[in-house]
């Protein structure tokens, strides 16, 4: 039986913050738009460090960078509302990424069942209760129990290599 040389790995390198995030770039993610109800003003961000953690009970997380200007309403927050984009909402996900005061200015939104903003047509969407807060180095690592779900089948928006596109256009090869 012929022996086959498995592929070569690229060349080793420090893990600096650059050659890291390049790193993680390659690891396509969904895209999702986390919103709270802060002490003062609604806050959103466009957030792809979502993950799944347990399923009894239904529990999800997610991390803010601790120098993001909403991080002080997200931590006094006792709720939030994920929102899964699709690859038509590319536009949504910049406007919440951005530095704009409000980010809910013109949009169809309302409070959701924990009280947490809930943006109308952005599909399937989780809200959940804090369940607990971990330091996580430069973010904090938020773990959410999932009290309401709402979904819908539809294309994702993926995050890739630094770019936002529809799953159909990532290439994996």
């Amino acid at each position: 039986m012929p022996q086959t040389k498995p592929p070569q790995p690229g060349p080793a390198r420090p893990p600096t913050a650059a050659a890291f995030r390049e790193a993680l770039g390659q690891f396509p993610t969904g895209v999702t738009i986390v919103t709270a109800a802060g002490a003062d003003r609604l806050v959103g961000m466009t957030v792809n460090s979502f993950a799944s953690v347990s399923l009894d009970p239904p529990l999800v997380l997610w991390s803010v960078a601790k120098a993001t200007a909403s991080f002080a309403a997200f931590m006094a927050a006792d709720a939030y509302a994920v929102h899964f984009l699709n690859a038509g909402q590319s536009d949504l996900a910049m406007r919440f990424a951005g530095r704009i005061d409000d980010k809910f200015a013109g949009l169809d939104h309302g409070p959701g069942v924990t009280g947490a903003p809930v943006l109308a047509g952005v599909e399937p969407l989780l809200e959940c209760r804090v369940w607990a807060r971990h330091d996580g180095g430069d973010h904090m690592i938020l773990v959410g129990e999932v009290v309401s779900i709402r979904t819908r089948e539809h294309k994702p928006l993926l995050f890739h290599a630094g770019v936002l596109r529809p799953v159909d256009e990532v290439d994996l090869g």
